[in-house]
């Protein structure tokens, strides 16, 4: 018996790495029904859904809610995930960085749910993310309430799924230690074949990254600030452009928000790219990988699974302890007094170990003998 899947997903707004998971589960499962949220996906990324319609919550119909402040109705979102209705399913797989574990299912449906996250800004980054926000006085306090009560509720929504996977070790740790459940480890895919292999490079260092603080990105440029025989080339845009780009300095090249194909030419050029956050997973420094470039990172989150350190016979970057001026500093000194046992094609096979391949083999593996195991139950 071919079970019938659903396949829910939090919200469809922007192409990123949770949404090229729902695009290699489409590969995998192109029978499978399509639920969110929202859906405001608009242009050649629409390709990604191969067609299928998004069936939506009563949030779409809201006259006031759009691409741009749909975050702002979170308190919502809860109610919204349990109205959809996936009754008629066998197997619901859930794609969440949000609220989609929070989707209602019976007894005689297996609920598998892949986390990207748990919400950051619900749980151990709150403080953080209310600093950034600039929030003040009674709007601050109204805001914890409010992540109060999602933090209640997204308990409880992390015991309706009957297995979790997580997309790293690092991710696994952090739903035990919110959730108080075990959750197994499921890497999310790369397009490998997309950042293709590229051995010759030039003498310029790369980091690309939306310019949110947690990027650190400052972090990154000021650093070059103490390397002036050195250069940099920034990809991205956001809301810590016009502070970072104000240092002015010569050495760092400011290149904004660019399209993919002019990203993966770039990393495939660079020296080395740069990766200063602290990430759950962190897919673009495997992307740089696949190209053959080395990363230099910080050695936290999901950089110490995807990235391969010195103490190793082939390594694929640097890691450094600090997110300080010092510590980044240092270790790209390191690299460069280490080059020569960087080789491109280490950097490219470690890459290969995350492909969208690997990935579609398998989320299927995981399905059909989750569900064999299921229909036969005692």
């Amino acid at each position: 018996m071919t079970p019938k899947i659903a396949i829910v997903h939090d919200w469809f707004i922007t192409y990123a790495g949770a949404e090229r998971v729902v695009e290699q589960m489409l590969q995998v499962f192109p029978q499978a029904d399509l639920f969110a949220l929202l859906d405001f996906m608009t242009g050649p990324e629409r390709g990604m859904l191969q067609g299928k319609p998004v069936r939506t919550s009563f949030l779409q119909t809201f006259p006031f809610l759009n691409r741009r402040n749909y975050r702002n109705f979170l308190p919502l979102m809860p109610l919204a995930i349990e109205q959809l209705d996936v009754s008629g399913y066998d197997v619901v797989l859930t794609n969440c960085h949000a609220v989609s574990k929070g989707v209602i299912t019976s007894p005689e449906q297996l609920h598998i749910s892949y986390i990207h996250t748990p919400m950051r800004y619900a749980w151990d980054m709150q403080n953080d993310y209310l600093t950034v926000s600039g929030m003040k006085s009674l709007k601050s306090a109204l805001a914890r309430l409010i992540l109060h009560y999602i933090r209640l509720w997204d308990s409880a929504a992390a015991n309706r799924p009957d297995v979790l996977y997580g997309n790293s070790a690092f991710i696994c740790r952090r739903i035990e230690k919110i959730y108080r459940r075990k959750a197994e480890v499921l890497y999310p895919p790369v397009n490998t074949d997309y950042f293709a292999f590229h051995p010759e490079k030039e003498d310029f260092y790369l980091t690309a990254s939306r310019l949110v603080p947690y990027k650190r990105i400052d972090l990154i440029v000021e650093t070059f600030a103490t390397l002036p025989e050195r250069q940099l080339v920034v990809i991205g845009d956001g809301p810590e452009a016009r502070k970072l780009q104000s240092l002015n300095l010569p050495n760092v090249r400011w290149l904004g928000f660019q399209p993919n194909d002019v990203l993966r030419a770039t990393m495939q050029r660079a020296r080395a790219f740069i990766f200063a956050a602290k990430e759950d997973f962190g897919i673009v420094p495997l992307e740089a990988q696949a190209c053959g470039t080395p990363v230099i990172a910080f050695g936290e989150g999901g950089a110490l699974e995807t990235v391969i350190g010195l103490d190793a016979e082939r390594p694929t970057g640097v890691f450094f302890q600090e997110q300080t001026v010092e510590a980044l500093r240092a270790a790209i000194l390191q690299f460069e007094q280490e080059q020569t046992r960087f080789a491109p094609a280490a950097c490219r096979a470690n890459a290969e170990r995350f492909s969208n391949q690997r990935f579609r083999q398998e989320i299927q593996q995981i399905v059909e003998t989750r569900w064999q195991s299921f229909r036969f139950r005692s």
